[in-house]
């Protein structure tokens, strides 16, 4: 029982947040301390930012803001990044609040917009913001569900805008992974919001044991101590590579070549250790389906009778919608049979309500072992007992690199479900790149800053300028969180740019000189050097050319010596090796027999021609024989040997400065100073401040105001090409404020200047696929495009395209993506009312065939474009136009694309 001082306590803190009282009562469990205090904080009137790991709780903080809105008569938005949180967080918001209290809002969905409560993604809010959207009016609370999105590069500007427009008496509450700047952003927040509570939460709701698989003998990553790699794991390790090492091998036997292990005995290790069900993330869309075939083909059941039968029924529900023609190219029987064995892929490539029907499965522990890419991390709310990693490092985009503390903290996150699991599992395979010493690192590091990603754009510049005026607008952007962070990284700078002064100071008594004024003399020196150095560049720049022009005047048969490197000697050109954008790499064959292509690395000077050789007509210089003909021949000349080419001196001894300050050296009261060279360290280690805070000097000039200078040449941009007169937005400016892409001018430029006017509903879908399309490879040109109409509008496109690219270089701004043609064909058919199959071998014509999940997507991003443009103040954009027309084919293209597993995908 309580005591009664406790019951005091109690009923005392109900009286202070009644609010509160009453959603406790909501939950049949108790709140945690850090949710209390979010909760306690938002009652008390302020924001708040609550920092916590995957699973910890933190939606419950939101659902606090609901209740609080609609306690007050006021409305809640609660934001999620993507689709599938929303929708999730619809339906167990409509089970609490019921529909009538609710609304959903994506883009693809439409439910109910004007409920007090509307769950929506974080850019249909900031769309909202922009047109003055009467449904914001009433507004109390906003919830920004996973705002740690804000460092996304891609879509993490959206999150900015949102916070920065919101009207101040809007109470926002923003939810993120733990970061190790919460501070930092918790001040920008308050800032530009209010007062802000930050909470941070570091304590995972499950404790996670860290692993390591090798082979299939499963290890704990640390020791009893709990911070060393594990005594056994290192010995183990360690034997293991010996046993791989090439340098190893005994008695003329052959080491065992390493094999990474069988996807299926990995599940069942784990199946063995009670570690099901788990999460496998491979980074590679075509891993993740090749392992669930590997499970299938072997055999593997993680499922019995009843589980199939639960199965089953939930695939026929989730795919009832999806056309029976298009199941068998959607491989439906083959991903159902690996469902039924409890095994799944969960990628991007899949179609939705394939996706669906796994996450709904492995919820329910119908579904045991899902191989995802990291995706899933930043999804919705399907956690394990265990996640396995495969590999530390992925595919970024540009290269492959070794994954963050941040991004292994987010994958792991899954593993632990609370109030079903005691603890969770991360596994890691080795494998004899991966030390367990860097794993142990990964695991325990806590630094995961979150940075702000944020640009200006061209429709937010016209939105800004066409609402508050360009000066107003610039002071707005420079309120943004990248600048907050711009400016606190610039106080350091100038901090450090201080204590360097200080230094000097110091520096400047040191090396003061009774002779004469050192500070001087060190002035000469430093002249002198900067000469001497510049003239060795000069030297080398006019040896590199030299080179280069010799080697460029050699022929077949000409006899050369290689001065230097491994290949020095007589050696024959074969192929002059010419190229019109690089350096000559001639393919000789040398005395020695050696064949290959030399590069001027190996002419220090000039390639001198001492004779000539006879060739055949056709020579392989891979063939031996042929090589010791060619040595033969070479050596007959009877060419005498050459001596070590020896580097020529520079020109500094020919020099008139050169001489001129070594004289004033030499002529100075200080250089005969028996402490000079000391007092030349001290003035060295001067100069080098000096550099460095002039480079500081640059880089706080440079950062100062950065986004601000970024806005006015966008705005300057806009103004040449008449979107914006001094402190407004023009016809055509109003036509770019309603255009949300990241070819937002590009797209708007084709659509004032007419270049769409004369398509039909499939060829302008198909126009519209090449400003939204970005092909994930390199993808074959395009040699045909389905119709005249649309050859002419693309033409038009990419003309515009150049001309807006040449605009931006101008100016000093990035360019616009480059249209894309290789979705156009498969558009083209789909809006013309072609199969599935056809639209998918359509695709497989140029970017070597796409995934139906890939198609799917692509379709709905050009939904989304098409409803903008059919919705947009498109006539008169720009006098003598006439493009009313181009509304209309736009809705008519908006029906013909939402039509079969494109139209089911819209309801998940």
């Amino acid at each position: 029982m309580t005591s009664p001082s406790e019951r005091y306590a109690a009923a005392r803190h109900r009286r202070r947040y009644p609010a509160l009282a009453g959603f406790r009562g909501l939950y049949p469990f108790g709140l945690d301390d850090f949710q209390a205090r979010a909760c306690e904080s938002l009652e008390d009137g302020y924001g708040v930012l609550l920092c916590a790991p995957t699973g910890a709780g933190k939606t419950v903080v939101g659902e606090f803001a609901v209740h609080l809105a609609l306690a007050a008569g006021q409305k809640c938005f609660y934001t999620t990044p993507i689709k599938a949180l929303s929708n999730q967080k619809y339906s167990d918001l409509v089970a609490r609040y019921g529909s009538e209290r609710v609304g959903l809002l994506t883009g693809d969905n439409s439910v109910n917009g004007e409920a007090p409560v509307v769950v929506m993604t974080t850019e249909v809010l900031r769309n909202m913001l922009y047109v003055g959207s009467t449904s914001l009016a009433g507004l109390g609370y906003v919830v920004m569900d996973e705002v740690h999105y804000l460092g996304d590069r891609f879509r993490g500007a959206v999150w900015e805008e949102v916070i920065i427009h919101l009207p101040a008496s809007v109470r926002l509450v923003s939810l993120s992974a733990t970061v190790s700047n919460a501070e930092e952003f918790g001040a920008w927040l308050e800032t530009v919001r209010g007062e802000t509570a930050v909470i941070v939460h570091e304590q995972r709701p499950v404790p996670l044991w860290q692993h390591m698989l090798v082979g299939t003998r499963l290890f704990d990553l640390y020791g009893a101590e709990g911070t060393a790699v594990a005594t056994d794991l290192r010995r183990y390790v360690n034997d293991r590579e010996r046993l791989l090492d090439p340098g190893a091998r005994r008695g003329g036997h052959r080491y065992p070549r390493y094999r990474p292990p069988h996807r299926p005995d990995v599940l069942d290790r784990l199946d063995r250790e009670g570690l099901l069900p788990a999460i496998t993330f491979i980074f590679s869309r075509a891993g993740c389906d090749a392992a669930v075939r590997q499970c299938v083909l072997a055999g593997m059941w993680l499922t019995d009778e009843q589980d199939r039968a639960e199965i089953d029924a939930l695939v026929e529900r989730v795919t009832a919608d999806i056309p029976p023609e298009d199941m068998e190219v959607l491989g439906f029987w083959e991903w159902r049979d690996a469902l039924r064995r409890g095994v799944a892929a969960h990628h991007a490539g899949l179609l939705p309500a394939f996706k669906e029907a796994v996450e709904q499965l492995f919820v329910r522990g119908l579904v045991r072992a899902v191989f995802a890419t990291e995706t899933l991390a930043l999804g919705i709310n399907m956690p394990a007992r265990t996640v396995v990693l495969e590999r530390l490092s992925k595919f970024n985009g540009e290269t492959h690199a070794d994954l963050t503390p941040g991004e292994y903290t987010q994958l792991t996150g899954r593993a632990g479900r609370r109030g079903i699991d005691v603890e969770g599992h991360a596994v890691v395979l080795w494998h004899p790149d991966v030390d367990p010493g860097r794993v142990a690192g990964l695991a325990s590091t806590r630094t995961y800053p979150l940075r702000s990603s944020f640009r200006p754009s061209y429709n937010m510049a016209v939105n800004l300028v066409g609402q508050l005026g360009r000066a107003p607008a610039r002071a707005l952007l420079e309120s943004s969180f990248a600048q907050f962070q711009v400016d606190r990284s610039v106080a350091g700078q100038a901090a450090q740019i201080r204590r360097n002064e200080l230094t000097l100071r110091e520096l400047t008594d040191a090396m003061r000189c009774d002779r004469g004024d050192f500070a001087e003399y060190a002035a000469l020196r430093r002249q002198l050097s900067e000469r001497e150095s510049l003239l060795a560049r000069e030297a080398s720049r006019d040896r590199r050319i030299a080179v280069v022009q010799s080697l460029e005047r050699l022929r077949p048969g000409d006899v050369v010596r290689v001065p230097a490197g491994r290949r020095s000697g007589l050696a024959v050109v074969i192929d002059p090796g010419l190229h019109p954008r690089d350096d000559p790499r001639p393919l000789v064959v040398t005395e020695s027999r050696w064949a290959g292509r030399l590069s001027i690395v190996d002419f220090p000077s000039e390639a001198q021609v001492l004779g000539r050789v006879k060739l055949p007509r056709v020579v392989n210089h891979r063939s031996p024989q042929e090589r010791r003909d060619l040595a033969s021949r070479i050596r007959s000349l009877d060419i005498a040997p050459g001596g070590r080419e020896r580097r020529r001196g520079g020109a500094a001894g020919e020099d008139e400065q050169v001489r001129t300050l070594r004289a004033q050296l030499r002529a100075h009261p200080c250089h005969d100073c028996p402490d000079r060279e000391a007092h030349a360290r001290w003035g060295e280690r001067a100069t080098r401040l000096q550099r460095e805070n002039e480079d500081l000097r640059r880089r706080i000039e440079s950062r100062t105001g950065s986004l601000g200078r970024t806005f006015e040449r966008i705005c300057g941009l806009l103004e040449d090409r008449g979107y914006l007169a001094a402190d407004r937005a023009t016809v055509s400016g109003q036509l770019l404020a309603r255009i949300w892409s990241e070819s937002d001018l590009l797209v708007t430029e084709c659509l004032r200047t007419g270049s769409w006017d004369r398509l039909d509903a499939a060829e302008l879908a198909a126009a519209v696929s090449a400003v939204v399309y970005e092909p994930r490879r390199e993808e074959r040109a395009v040699q045909r495009m389905p119709t005249a109409a649309l050859r002419e509008a693309l033409g038009d496109t990419v003309r515009l395209w150049r001309e807006l690219t040449e605009a931006e270089d101008a100016a000093g701004l990035p360019p616009t993506r480059a249209p894309e043609l290789g979705f156009v064909a498969a558009m083209y058919g789909w809006a013309r009312g072609e199969s599935l199959a056809q639209a998918l071998a359509a695709t497989a014509a140029t970017v070597g065939g796409l995934p139906a999940g890939d198609f799917i997507r692509w379709c709905k991003q050009v939904l989304d474009l098409l409803e903008q443009i059919a919705a947009a103040p498109v006539a008169g954009a720009l006098p003598g136009s006439s493009v009313t027309a181009v509304p209309a084919a736009a809705r008519a293209a908006v029906s013909a694309v939402r039509r079969g597993v494109v139209a089911q995908s819209m309801t998940m």
